[in-house]
């Protein structure tokens, strides 16, 4: 659904994400067009039936960086084509088969019906769902809700959502991080700051087995230190906006 005041696709990055590459393309594409993935280094070749996809899919956009830059980098680098394309929104989802395509309509409906906020998806856990992930998330969305000063920023890890794109595109040009694992909760607390509300919405999770063809580029130690120099970051903005608050 698109109105006179946007126009909207879906992004993709993908980083050695397998055969579940494709297979998510293709349940994206039953439900929107346009839909753009951005190949974040792979070395796995998941891209190449992609690719071939594409060719005779013209709603259908493959872009490929040349050496893995991390999730934030490359929405980046989406964002900037579809800024420079015309289009307003962007919605995100993981390539691995965890997010719901057969949601994407309800997600950007609700962006079209309020263009000036993010949607963001509130996860519906299944038994699927590691314990040590789901308390992790409840870490990080209690800090979010301290570095919002008390707002409603919801599940801050889950990167199925909508975003508009001018805001954000601000947000990134005018920082160095974000470009990592750190890009979905940093976007949601910075966009809440810049006065862009949140709506949400619920939608199921899965976390597929290796069997399922899972794959996860999360390793704990790493991106856990990643999350807590990040929130680190966004308390002490929170302290400068509540001591210019009260100044």
């Amino acid at each position: 659904m698109t109105t006179p005041r946007t126009r909207a696709l879906v992004l993709i990055p993908s980083y050695n994400t397998g055969p579940k590459l494709l297979e998510t393309v293709e349940e994206a594409r039953r439900f929107w067009e346009p839909v753009w993935v951005v190949i974040d280094g792979s070395r796995d070749g998941s891209e190449l039936p992609l690719r071939r996809r594409a060719e005779e899919d013209p709603g259908l956009r493959l872009f490929s960086l040349s050496a893995n830059q991390g999730k934030g980098a490359a929405i980046h680098h989406g964002l900037r084509e579809a800024a420079r394309l015309g289009f307003t929104h962007a919605l995100t989802m993981d390539a691995d088969g965890q997010h719901p395509a057969s949601l994407i309509p309800r997600f950007l409906a609700a962006s079209a019906a309020s263009p000036d906020a993010m949607v963001l998806g509130c996860p519906i856990f299944d038994e699927s769902a590691p314990s040590l992930r789901v308390g992790g998330r409840k870490i990080s969305n209690w800090l979010a809700r301290i570095e919002t000063l008390g707002g409603n920023p919801g599940d801050v890890l889950f990167g199925f959502r909508v975003y508009p794109i001018r805001p954000l595109l601000e947000i990134l040009e005018s920082r160095r991080t974000m470009r990592r694992f750190d890009f979905d909760p940093e976007a949601a607390v910075r966009l809440f700051w810049k006065g862009v509300d949140p709506v949400h919405l619920p939608a199921p999770v899965r976390y597929l087995s290796r069997k399922e063809g899972g794959v996860s580029q999360f390793r704990y130690l790493r991106d856990n230190l990643l999350l807590a120099r990040m929130h680190l970051r966004l308390l002490l903005g929170a302290l400068a906006r509540l001591f210019l608050r009260h100044r």
